[in-house]
């Protein structure tokens, strides 16, 4: 390739990457991670076909500014911390929305499957939950405490016990990602499915208020985290199924870093609603307006920190980068 010729097809991307360097705020470390790669390729290639073009200088010159920059990050600790919570997190749910919308459309659906297979069949909830459930919550109901399941073992116990599992939950669904997506979809039809059921079998024993202030109490946390945890997988599938104008390979990688970083941030709300459920849920005798103050304060965090934050810093990052 002529030199001129080189220049031309790359000098776009490395006035980019001259802009980057300039303000790096609004760049996570994996974007100057990629960048610094296809720089350094760049670099690569001049030093093989033109070793003592000032093409070559420029770009050994931009490649070092690009490394510093990523070396300074990474002193940074508990700036990147902070950071990591209040942009990172939420950039990438805003650049994983599309997969976010696909996911609470495959667990709506899943649900609505769950409430007709149990309203057209009685006995289906005993294939979802098994008999020994079933059979204990029908004792629950006839003794007058329908909820009774969550008032079993120590608080503590059940606490570590739910929040641990859910956490592994969500791991497994971004894991099963890497069988293109379908084990992910999969995975959230179990667990919606299993929610649709079990909420219409207590409608179909007229206690679907007193369910819903209960399961919701800490579901609305702990379901909002399965579905935003299954945009991670979807996100990890993605990069496998539709590479773009990547290698697969690199592709699978920008997915599974994306998903990773989804999946870090859905641990904290994990852990508050175990909290909820170990220690709250219990007592169905609380007020049913405190309850369900909770549930409306869950889930308007939810809206606030997974879809109007990342909107308003997506949004934001865009019109920065459009006016450099």
């Amino acid at each position: 390739m002529k030199e001129i010729v080189f220049l031309r097809n790359n000098l776009p991307k490395w006035r980019r990457a001259e802009q980057v360097i300039g303000d790096t705020y609004w760049h996570t470390p994996d974007e100057l991670a990629d960048l610094y790669g296809d720089i350094t390729s760049d670099l690569s290639f001049a030093q093989t076909h033109y070793p003592d073009s000032r093409i070559t200088l420029y770009l050994n010159n931009l490649a070092s500014a690009i490394h510093n920059e990523i070396y300074k990050n990474k002193r940074e600790k508990w700036s990147r911390l902070l950071t990591f919570w209040t942009r990172e997190v939420p950039f990438t749910m805003w650049e994983a929305r599309r997969l976010l919308l696909i996911s609470l459309l495959i667990s709506v659906v899943s649900a609505v499957i769950g409430m007709v297979s149990q309203l057209a069949d009685p006995e289906y909830c005993r294939i979802i939950l098994g008999d020994y459930y079933v059979d204990m919550t029908l004792d629950n109901i006839s003794h007058g405490t329908p909820m009774a399941v969550y008032d079993g073992g120590g608080e503590m116990g059940m606490f570590l016990g739910i929040t641990i599992n859910n956490v592994f939950v969500s791991f497994r669904m971004f894991v099963l990602g890497i069988l293109t997506s379908i084990g992910t979809a999969w995975s959230l039809f179990q667990n919606l499915d299993m929610l649709g059921c079990f909420m219409t079998f207590f409608y179909q024993h007229d206690l679907l208020w007193e369910a819903f202030l209960a399961v919701f109490l800490h579901g609305t946390l702990e379901i909002s985290a399965i579905i935003i945890a299954g945009a991670a997988g979807l996100a990890l599938g993605n990069g496998l199924l539709f590479p773009g104008t990547y290698s697969r390979m690199t592709s699978f990688r920008r997915g599974a870093r994306q998903g990773l970083k989804i999946i870090v941030g859905t641990v904290p709300v994990f852990v508050v609603a175990g909290f909820i459920e170990g220690f709250v849920t219990r007592h169905t005798e609380i007020y049913d307006g405190v309850r369900l103050a909770i549930i409306l304060l869950s889930l308007a965090f939810v809206l606030w920190y997974f879809v109007w934050l990342p909107r308003r810093i997506g949004q934001s990052t865009l019109s920065h980068k459009s006016s450099d």
